[in-house]
């Protein structure tokens, strides 16, 4: 049973985010006070009691606006609605009753679900109230008086909120889905990936680089199987950081990657593997995530016989710190080979937990190091003693040796290599940890 939906809706600017953030404990949600900032809908898993739902933040509604994002914002609403167990009206009490506020009354209470009013920007209950009670004039119930940026009246609001629960909603277990989060730079066709993926319109597409400023999350079936795709925001260059906006962007993309099993790099076929590529790569590479890196737009390429051949040089190149992520060429506009990500997700992720046993990895060791000798210094030679593996997600070893001073990068990389050609581990990082141990006499 999947937990129950909430969704965040109001106008913009009167603090959906901030309620949200103020809920989910992080800074998922952009916050400004620029109406219109928060584009997309963003979900967060928040625990109440003893209760787990999952909580979706929307972009505000503006009724009468026929501005594309707008529009488009007014549709993310309309899905919340439409996906949503129970809704949180918020208004502001500073702004008072708003036409707006009536329009979108009208809107929820034609949607037929429960809907929880929030008063917001309360933060002297004595002083606003006489204001809060101009809102029973909105028709859809009891007011709640609260002020996101203060946590007053969340624990009431919060216990209004879950009555509307199923019994079946409390102590939910944690979520074992695949979770895949898809990075890249700005307008390289991730919303639209994420669309083919899902089938459908769930993430706003536009020319507009940066339309997608938050990570949202998408539930995909296929073949029977679901996953759950992270969409991050475009990263830009640091020198294109001319808003907060962005910095928050940024900071979120390194947030999604730490919540993904697998990361998926989409990298513009039309433009080439560039260096920043390189740098949003190495946020995952760094967090030791399975890595595809997917070659987007590969239908607009003119090709020969040495035209794929050309592009995973030259990303081989770029991206030599990670010279075991998997490549695949597609495009989302056409589907061609989208459907391969998913095999590709199921074997990365199987790589990522793989565990191999301490007695065959010995084995492989002893070869590899009768086959290379290890490195001296001063006379001194390298011993390797003892490997383990110690976790997963990444797999990580831990190699014993005489003296960790001659455990040369070089050589733990040909370690690394003689392993991978034994085990395969597609698609992840491997992590070594060296640990001295007393000469054996």
């Amino acid at each position: 049973m999947s937990k129950p939906v909430v969704a965040i809706v109001g106008r913009p600017n009167v603090g959906k985010s901030t309620l949200f953030n103020t809920l989910a404990g992080e800074r998922i949600s952009i916050v400004k006070d620029t109406p219109g900032v928060t584009r997309d809908r963003i979900y967060a898993d928040v625990t109440w009691l003893d209760y787990s739902f999952t909580l979706i933040d929307t972009g505000g509604i503006e009724p009468d606006s026929a501005d594309v994002i707008l529009s488009q914002m007014r549709e993310q609403a309309e899905i919340a609605i439409a996906t949503a167990d129970v809704i949180m009206f918020i208004t502001d009490v500073r702004q008072g009753l708003q036409d707006a506020d009536a329009k979108v009354a009208d809107m929820l209470r034609r949607s037929k679900k429960p809907v929880v009013l929030v008063v917001n920007k309360v933060d002297s209950f004595e002083k606003f109230m006489p204001d809060v009670y101009e809102f029973y004039n909105l028709g859809i119930g009891e007011p709640y008086p609260v002020s996101a940026s203060s946590m007053l009246g969340l624990g009431d609001m919060l216990d209004e909120v879950v009555k509307y629960f199923p019994d079946s909603a409390r102590d939910q277990e944690e979520d074992e889905r695949p979770k895949v989060a898809i990075i890249g730079k700005p307008n390289v066709g991730k919303s639209s990936l994420i669309n083919r993926l899902a089938q459908e319109d769930r993430v706003i597409v536009s020319d507009i680089a940066g339309t997608t400023r938050d990570a949202i999350d998408t539930d995909v079936k296929y073949d029977g199987k679901e996953y759950v795709f992270i969409d991050t925001a475009g990263l830009r260059r640091k020198n294109k950081i001319k808003e907060e906006i962005e910095r928050y962007s940024i900071i979120r993309a390194v947030t999604a990657v730490e919540r993904a099993d697998v990361v998926i790099i989409v990298i513009d076929a039309t433009e080439g593997v560039t260096e920043q590529d390189a740098k949003i790569a190495g946020i995952a590479h760094d967090r030791g995530k399975g890595i595809i890196i997917a070659v987007n737009k590969w239908d607009a390429i003119e090709k020969d016989n040495s035209t794929v051949k050309k592009h995973t040089e030259k990303i081989r190149q770029v991206l030599s710190f990670m010279p075991y992520a998997e490549i695949l060429f597609i495009s989302a506009k056409s589907g061609q080979r989208v459907n391969k990500l998913f095999e590709l997700i199921d074997l990365v992720i199987e790589n990522n937990s793989m565990r191999v046993a301490t007695g065959v990895l010995n084995e492989i060791v002893a070869e590899a190091v009768a086959m290379q000798q290890p490195p001296t210094d001063k006379g001194k030679r390298l011993k390797i003693y003892y490997v383990t593996q110690v976790s997963v997600k990444p797999p990580t070893f831990v190699v014993f040796v005489n003296d960790k001073n001659l455990m040369h990068f070089s050589y733990t990389r040909y370690l690394e290599n003689r392993i991978r050609d034994t085990f395969g581990f597609t698609g992840t990082a491997l992590k070594f940890i060296t640990r001295e141990r007393k000469e054996e006499s």
